[in-house]
Order: structure tokens, then C-alpha cells, then sequence
């Protein structure tokens, strides 16, 4: 069977990412350097399927370390998630950001091309779509200026992987994921961020178990319904899958170019109200939040057209944002 390298293996998309390869039979090496992550996260993963994936502590900044990871290990397709990912950290730290995310990028791909493995699934974000002219947003959609430097180092990888591809014998997939949010089935693994949550739904889950005083909800004047910013938000289950179908299209050659790019969220779109309001039905938990400025790097809206995404990798989402939101509060309770 085939072994796939997740970079960011432990981290919350990454390990549930782990777990459906897995699943369907791939051996797992990780690599994470534990910097908003967990190692006890490695045995989470072993509880869930039986199996321990080979883990691996490295920085890929430090380039001479990834070298040496590509010396000992035979690796036939890599899914990479380390990046550092929150958008208003991102605004004041631009410098840590770009040597991060685009460097570990960088040295990643210059070994895959010095030892020619040619599958990339690359992480990318919707926010290489800044605002959007037209909701939902389809893959045609224009890639506008970024609006934090966080959604710039989704847009530079991206054109960074499509020079590889042109320039070298690559076939890789970019999944431009909406807002992942939920936890695995067993409560095992799920969102975990380390100090104060930089995303809403384990702000959400932390206000209601009592760990936040209140949740802050940033302005509520955007241009939508209830003048809060609408997300598109996807179980994190789901999007684990979509990386099992676009690998297994990489692998089958099924791919129409050597590089290509998919939206994958759910198509609706959700406001922080109705969020809100979603996760108190959903978990009889009241929620203490309050109305505050807006947050620099913000977009108004934004919701994915997965259309293309269910046709090409024949996936598409299963569960409920009723389901999703339970899930969090599950797991969030589980960490008592």
C-alpha cells in the first residue's frame, strides 16, 4: 500500500485527515512540529483505528531537517497542512507568517522534486477569493488581493505549486476548504487549539463550557441579513474525506491537469447569529456573547459552489451543521 506523508498530521484537520487514510488502507508517516498541537493527539488516532501512524517532531523551516527526512523514508504522496492559520494573528505577525507557510512549502516541493514523487494535495483556503463578487463562489471566481497575510500565503502557495507543476513532472491538487469545524465520531480527536481559540466554533464550546467569559462576535453592520458575517461551515469528517478522493484521483491519474484546485464546504452559508443560535438548539447550552468591533482581515461573506468539487472527486458533504456543532460540544466535554 501506498505511504502518504501529512504534514500537520496532529493538528485538527490534519489528524482527522489521518484517520480516514487510514481507514481506507494507506500507511501514514506525520510529520508536526507540535506547535498548535498535541502529541496525545498521535494516540488518539492509534485508539480510533488500531494502528500507530509513524510520527516524525520536525520544523520544515529547518531545511536541512526535511532533507533528512527524505533520506530515510520512502514517500509516495504528500498532504500538507502545516502552516500557522489564524487570519488576525496573521495582521501582526506578517514576517512569521511568510517564513512559515511559504518557506516549509518551498523546501517541501524542492524534494519531491529531487526524488520524484509527483501526488501534492496542497491546504489552501477561500480566502485566496478575498470578497467575493458573487456568492456562492464557484473555482472560476477571481483571486482577489488578499486581505490578511495569512490568505496571501494561501494565494503565493498556490502559485508556487503552479510553477512546480509547469516546470517539473508534479501533479497536484489545491482544496480551498470553507470553515472546518466539528470532531470525530468517537470524541477522540477534535479541534484543540492551544491558549485562546483563534476560530469561532471552539470559542463557541470554551464560552459554553464555562473556560471563555463570552464569546465576542465581531460587528454585527456587515451588508447580510442579520449584519454578521456569514461562513460556510463544513464537518471537519467531510473535509477529511475530500482529501482521500482527491489523492485517490491523483493516484488513479484521474486528473484533468497537473494542477488543479477545488472548492470544498458545504454551499450554505451561515452568519455568526445563526451559529450561535444552531449551537444552542443543538446542545441546550446557552451562550454568553457579546457584540464588538469588526476584526481587521474579515471578509463580509463568503460560501462555497461545490459543484464542480462532487463531480470531479465524486464527494460531497454528509452531515448536518446541526451535527457538526453536537460533535464540538461533544468533544469539547470530553476534554473534562
Amino acid at each position: 500500500m501506498k505511504t502518504i506523508l501529512v504534514t500537520g498530521g496532529l493538528g485538527f484537520i490534519g489528524s482527522h485527515t489521518v484517520v480516514e487514510l487510514q481507514n481506507v488502507g494507506f500507511d501514514v508517516v506525520i510529520i508536526d512540529d507540535l506547535s498548535n498541537s498535541n502529541i496525545s493527539v498521535l494516540n488518539s488516532i492509534t485508539e480510533i483505528t488500531g494502528k500507530k501512524p509513524e510520527f516524525h517532531r520536525i520544523d520544515l523551516r529547518k531545511k536541512q531537517e526535511v532533507k533528512n527526512f527524505f533520506d530515510t523514508n520512502t514517500i509516495d504522496g504528500i498532504i500538507h497542512f502545516a502552516a500557522f492559520k489564524a487570519v488576525g494573528e496573521s495582521v501582526q505577525k506578517p514576517l512569521e507568517y511568510y517564513e512559515n507557510n511559504i518557506g516549509s512549502l518551498v523546501y517541501l516541493l524542492q524534494e519531491m522534486r529531487d526524488r520524484k514523487i509527483d501526488h501534492f494535495i496542497f491546504s489552501s483556503s477561500c480566502t485566496v477569493y478575498g470578497q467575493a463578487d458573487e456568492l456562492p463562489i464557484t473555482e472560476n471566481a477571481p483571486i482577489k488581493p488578499a486581505e490578511s497575510p495569512y490568505g496571501n500565503t494561501k494565494q503565493i502557495g498556490e502559485e508556487i505549486i503552479k510553477d512546480t507543476c509547469k516546470a517539473n513532472n508534479l501533479n497536484a491538487i489545491a482544496l480551498r476548504y470553507f470553515n472546518p469545524i466539528g470532531a470525530h465520531d468517537s470524541y477522540k480527536i477534535g479541534e484543540l487549539p492551544l491558549g485562546i481559540p483563534q476560530n469561532l466554533i471552539p470559542y463557541v464550546t470554551q464560552t459554553a463550557a464555562g473556560i471563555r467569559e463570552e464569546l465576542s462576535v465581531f460587528g454585527d453592520d456587515y451588508n447580510t441579513p442579520d449584519g454578521t458575517a456569514i461562513r460556510d461551515y463544513i464537518h471537519v469528517v467531510d473535509l477529511a474525506k475530500a482529501h482521500i478522493a482527491a489523492l485517490q484521483r491523483l493516484l488513479n491519474k484521474d486528473n484533468k491537469n497537473n494542477f488543479e484546485y477545488f472548492n470544498i464546504g458545504t454551499g450554505t452559508g451561515s452568519s455568526v447569529l445563526e451559529i450561535i443560535k444552531a449551537f444552542e438548539k443543538a446542545t441546550n447550552q446557552k451562550l454568553n456573547y457579546k457584540i464588538v468591533a469588526k476584526r481587521e482581515g474579515d471578509v463580509t461573506a463568503a460560501y462555497a459552489d461545490t459543484t464542480i468539487a462532487n463531480r470531479e472527486l465524486n464527494w460531497k458533504t454528509e452531515k448536518t451543521l446541526e451535527e457538526a456543532l453536537k460533535s464540538a460540544w461533544e468533544w469539547q466535554e470530553s476534554q473534562k
